[in-house]
């Protein structure tokens, strides 16, 4: 690639290398140089040779730490590479970055009980290849085979097979309708020579089409009792490590099925595959934790009402159900694609690989070497370390590479980086933020994204910040020349605050950020129904002020006033959830989309406020007029109340709706009350 040892010197000293060495080909000729200036913790900007190179230093004499990140296909195989050396900068930069922390892991165990599902020849020829290394059992779903001559494992047959679980903790259901049993058959040939029919060949199961009933089969058979044309539909199951199916159907619908489950189709090679792969599932393996969850901020429900259910709708992995008031996520089945923590409007799930803190400091340190070491338009690319990274290379390799002012952002998943990774970044300084989607994506998530982005485009138009944009593109997308040609407008002063885990919170300060340096500022930006912004406006006319919207609200955006009957609320707590427009009984309340960018957005005000009702009998304070009032209506053609005297006492304290009744008309006696 072209190479200014001089300007890749002032990018290393710009992001903070100590020392810089330049290699021609340290990987051939130039090997044995590598392995005399290696020294300490160091760097190598190639990953092609990362085995080699990692050899090499590990031959030194010297202690030393290598790591290596990759700048060829991401800044130096491009047209623009000459112009690369703010990249290079900020690629330096983040290499030198430390570790995320460590996050809580998720455990298997599998002690390599497999199951394999299919028609008889196929399941049979995978059960011979695993059957040294795995506990093997054979559920047939055709009689298109034979039997092997010697039982090496258990073969069973079944219909209408069902499967739950992850890798460690499959549960299988099926349904054993033929009737020969093959797990009680001894394949002693008995019933095959005795069939009149020929109905019964080497796969020990009865064609029922051809069979005449004769039940000589049966009397063959005797003692071992494999044979019974009584048996219809008995159900039969058991618990296994692993689950491959060779069917046709599908036992899992979900976009990405749980671990430890495998359904190769027909291809020769991917079945090949998955016979490497799954010899190596036995003893324990863990994962990471992607995800936190804090119930107490949940928007899901509230007293059997649903409001929020984006986390549940977007999960390709079903991993996400719905418990009660909250949510429940299950770890095992978390591939961390992180979309649930994009959609989450609270930020009651957030993403843990890495956290949000930890990716902002990323993506801070990116944009500030870039732009301290002379580079402008700055723009991200969000892409997965997988599919995005390789279509990235693939790029690079046909000559075009990424453009110069385009960074690459490698995260597990494009989905796990919403609008507050996303406008945090603009706040530090990006111009654009793309998400790369690759052929392997969930188009669910395609959806999503789109539509979080569109918000975020929303507020970006609105504060004047022109062409400056979150979209997201297909990755076919990037073999178009024009793809980046777009520049925006950016902050004019970068911010210096990180970006925490708390999404609300790191959303207000990226705002306020962004409002501070707007061309255009605008407080008041209205967004579409279904934004995690905006307010509740109240018909005071209907309200009753129950107050049964403030119960419901799960973000405290609701409150009473300890003082006064009041209803108040603060808005940048609001979610949106509908929690409250669903369990208002008068239907008084209605939201309203918007990002109220105010200070009196973070205040408490008053929607709505009650005239109080005073005891008929005493005057004291009893409650809200209206409430009291609505309720006098609703019971006065009650059976309870069938004279006006006994009606007005609904608008009595307790203590006087106990001397009316016991008024004039009828003494009071202390032998009644204590009944």
């Amino acid at each position: 690639m072209p190479f200014d040892a001089a300007a890749f010197a002032r990018a290393a000293a710009t992001a903070g290398a100590a020392s810089v060495q330049s290699f021609d080909a340290m990987c051939q000729h130039e090997l044995a140089r590598f392995g005399d200036v290696i020294d300490g913790d160091a760097l190598v900007a190639c990953t092609q040779e990362a085995r080699l190179l990692g050899e090499a230093a590990g031959d030194s004499n010297k202690v030393s730490t290598v790591r290596f990140f990759n700048i060829r296909e991401k800044a130096g195989w491009s047209k623009e590479s000459s112009f690369a050396t703010p990249k290079l900068a900020a690629l330096i930069a983040e290499a030198m970055l430390p570790d995320a922390a460590p996050t809580t892991q998720v455990s298997y165990k599998s002690s390599g009980q497999t199951l394999i599902i299919g028609p008889m020849r196929d399941a049979l020829a995978i059960a011979d290849s695993l059957k040294g290394a795995l506990s093997v059992n054979v559920l047939v779903t055709d009689r298109d085979g034979e039997l092997p001559a010697t039982r090496d494992y258990p073969v069973l047959s079944g219909t209408n097979v069902k499967t739950t679980g992850w890798l460690g903790a499959f549960k299988a259901s099926w349904q054993q309708a033929n009737p020969i049993d093959l797990d009680a058959c001894t394949r002693c040939n008995a019933c095959v020579r005795a069939c009149p029919e020929g109905a019964i060949d080497l796969s020990y199961q009865v064609n029922l089409e051809a069979c005449k009933s004769h039940r000589d089969c049966v009397a063959v058979c005797g003692d071992m009792k494999a044979i019974d044309f009584a048996r219809a539909d008995v159900a039969r199951g058991g618990d296994f490590d692993v689950v491959i199916n060779l069917s046709e159907a599908k036992l899992f619908t979900q976009h990405q099925p749980p671990q430890g489950y495998f359904a190769p189709g027909f291809d020769a090679i991917s079945r090949v595959k998955m016979i490497a792969e799954v010899a190596t599932l036995v003893g324990e393996f863990e994962k990471p934790k992607y995800f936190n969850y804090r119930a107490n901020i949940c928007a899901h429900s509230r007293n059997k009402k649903t409001g929020c259910t984006q986390c549940i709708d977007v999960c390709s992995t079903r991993a996400i159900a719905a418990k009660g008031d909250q949510v429940e996520v299950t770890p095992q089945l978390c591939m961390g694609c992180g979309a649930c923590t994009t959609v989450c409007p609270s930020g009651a799930l957030g993403f843990a690989v890495p956290r949000v803190a930890d990716l902002g400091s990323r993506i801070k340190a990116l944009l500030k070497t870039f732009h301290v070491a002379g580079g402008r338009d700055s723009a991200l690319l969000l892409h997965d370390e997988g599919e995005g990274a390789t279509a990235i290379a693939d790029l690079a390799r046909r000559g075009d590479g990424l453009p110069a002012r385009y960074i690459p952002v490698s995260l597990h998943h494009p989905a796990a980086a919403g609008l507050d990774v996303w406008l945090g970044a603009i706040a530090y300084g990006a111009t654009e933020v793309s998400v790369l989607l690759t052929r392997g994506i969930a188009p669910d998530y395609g959806f999503a994204l789109r539509a979080q982005a569109e918000i975020a485009n929303q507020v970006l138009t609105a504060l004047g910040y022109q062409d400056a944009r979150v979209r997201v593109i297909d990755e076919r997308e990037l073999a178009f020349p024009d793809w980046a040609a777009t520049r925006g407008l950016g902050v004019r002063v970068p911010a210096t605050f990180n970006l925490g885990n708390d999404k609300r919170g790191t959303l207000e300060a990226v705002f306020a950020h962004l409002l501070e340096h707007a061309p255009t500022p605008k407080s008041l930006i209205r967004l579409e129904p279904g934004s995690p912004f905006g307010e509740i406006v109240v018909n005071a006319d209907k309200c009753t002020m129950c107050l049964a919207c403030v119960g419901s609200c799960p973000e405290g955006a609701l409150a009473d006033n300890p003082e006064l009957p009041q209803l108040r609320f603060i808005e940048t707590k609001c979610v949106q959830c509908g929690l409250c427009e669903k369990t208002c009984p008068e239907q008084a309340i209605t939201l309203v989309p918007r990002l109220n960018l105010t200070p009196e957005a973070k205040k408490p005000r008053v929607l709505n406020e009650a005239e109080i009702l005073g005891c008929l009998r005493c005057g004291k304070p009893l409650g809200a007029k209206k409430m009291i009032e609505n309720m006098f209506n609703k019971l006065a053609s009650h059976s309870m109340f069938p004279d006006e005297q006994s009606r007005n006492r609904i608008k009595m304290c307790a203590d006087c709706r106990v001397v009316d009744l016991y008024s004039e008309e009828k003494p009071l006696d202390i032998r009644n009350l204590a009944k």
